[in-house]
């Protein structure tokens, strides 16, 4: 059913690589997100908090190359463990505390110096413009649905991002003391889709509709992913998924499992993704002039 929207969909849907590490661990995080482009001027959606991750980073790695220039002038003396414990306070670092995140955007664009971001103020929804590129890496753009009287409960869609993150061109550089991206190992995670069926819409006061629940939840590195029909039309973006108690609780139930007996408790949930409606993203492209396409 969407196996032509999905390959549609792979040519300008891409996946966001993270790497992290933690104050005192060389244990390296890595996980993913998930961003499309609109136009070929390097415009692109993603969610807010995808975003404000890619502006927090920043701030962040800054913060600990500061600290790291800080501690190089502590004197290696008796005071030494002391300096650095007050150090430590001065930047509220403890071993829980996430001190580097680096990015890399796989096959957006030959070159990046930057990004405007415009954040919606109320939703997670975010535009992104890169900057300083010469050629794009992604094919093709999303194209929007312009009649959304079809949006309506029991529509199947589906949804396209880059969860179970594979990839592992990174390390650790000890004597630099920082993540690094290498051109070794396995650069890429494939994408993957999950249909499923509209089941309510998410509104509030503030926004009006503005959001579209769907049957199947959005996976963890499908933020910022599209939401589509089986023409490959733009429905909505995946932000979020929300988990309801279903109330079919089982506790201390008896089982047999490899022949011994065991009890076991399950407390069941629905995962339920949800979308941004595509006329928010709409409105709000019009509202930064940024130029879309529709069908």
């Amino acid at each position: 059913m969407f196996t032509k929207a999905i390959e549609n969909a792979t040519n300008y849907t891409r996946a966001i690589h993270t790497i992290s590490r933690n104050y005192l661990s060389n244990e390296i995080n890595a996980g993913s997100a998930t961003i499309f482009f609109i136009n070929e001027d390097g415009y692109a959606l993603t969610c807010k908090h995808v975003a404000e991750m890619m502006i927090h980073s920043e701030k962040m790695n800054a913060k600990y190359l500061e600290f790291k220039n800080e501690k190089e002038k502590l004197q290696k003396d008796d005071h030494f463990e002391i300096s650095l414990s007050a150090l430590e306070k001065k930047y509220n670092f403890n071993n829980d505390t996430t001190i580097e995140l680096r990015t890399n955007f796989v096959g957006c664009v030959d070159h990046i110096s930057g990004f405007n971001i415009h954040l919606h103020p109320t939703l997670d929804l975010a535009i992104v413009k890169f900057n300083g590129f010469h050629n794009i890496h992604y094919k093709q753009c999303a194209t929007f649905l312009k009649n959304t009287d079809n949006i309506k409960q029991g529509k199947f869609l589906c949804r396209l991002g880059f969860p179970f993150p594979e990839f592992n061109n990174f390390y650790f550089n000890k004597d630099k003391d920082c993540l690094e991206w290498t051109n070794s190992g396995n650069s890429i995670s494939p994408s993957f889709p999950i249909e499923g069926m509209i089941t309510r819409f998410l509104g509030d006061s503030i926004n009006g509709i503005f959001g579209i629940e769907m049957s199947t939840p959005g996976l963890r590195g499908q933020s910022g992913g599209p939401l589509f029909d089986e023409n490959g039309c733009i429905y909505g973006m995946q932000f979020s998924t929300k988990h309801l108690h279903l109330g079919f609780d089982v506790e201390d139930k008896e089982i047999v499992i490899n022949n011994k007996t065991k009890k076991i408790s399950d407390y069941s949930f629905i995962h339920l993704g949800q979308c941004i409606h595509v006329n928010v993203i709409k409105d709000f492209l019009q509202k930064h002039n940024v130029n879309y396409f529709e069908v």
